[in-house]
Order: C-alpha cells, then sequence, then structure tokens
C-alpha cells in the first residue's frame, strides 16, 4: 500500500512527462482501479502488454525523482512548515508549495 502511495505522489509530482497512453494507463490500474485484465480489454492488448508498460510508467516516475527529488523537496519543505509559527510567513510559504 505504501508504494502505491507513493507511485500517486510522484505521479502528482511527474505525470505531465509521460506521454498520454502512459497517463492512461497509470490512471486506469492506479485511480480507477481496473484489472489488468479489463485494461487489457479496453485497449485490445494482451495483459502482458498492460503489465510492462505499467512497469515502464513505475520506472520512469522514479527515475525522475532519483534525477530532480521533486518529492523529497516537497516532502522536506513540508515538514519545515510545520515547524514555521509565524501565521504570515507560514501562509505565503504555503502559496508555494
Amino acid at each position: 500500500m505504501e508504494d502505491v502511495i507513493y507511485y500517486n505522489n510522484l505521479y502528482d509530482c511527474y505525470g505531465c512527462l509521460l506521454t498520454d497512453k502512459q497517463r492512461e494507463y497509470f490512471e486506469d490500474y492506479y485511480f480507477n482501479n481496473l484489472s489488468l485484465a479489463e485494461m487489457a480489454e479496453n485497449y485490445e492488448v494482451s495483459r502482458n502488454a498492460i503489465f510492462k508498460q505499467l512497469h515502464i510508467v513505475i520506472d520512469k516516475l522514479v527515475e525522475y525523482e532519483n534525477k530532480l527529488k521533486l518529492y523529497e523537496k516537497k516532502e522536506k519543505f513540508t515538514k519545515l512548515l510545520d515547524e514555521v509559527s509565524d501565521s504570515k510567513l507560514k501562509e505565503k510559504l504555503e502559496e508555494l508549495i
């Protein structure tokens, strides 16, 4: 379950870097809870093709994070933000997220 949450967070950061088809596969599997068989039927490809493409998408998302660290930085920033006591400063910093 933790992996799914992590992948969804990475998708929020890097989904725009994926192809339209990769986004569709990811969203159908992780957001719409379609099975590989359902997706294979919908896209008229084999179940194995869907499985491979999902792994390619996950690998790309992890690669982007390893290189750019946007999700890691956002998490660190959010933790620091919790420690800020000045409400005006906190409000301005929240706008950056």
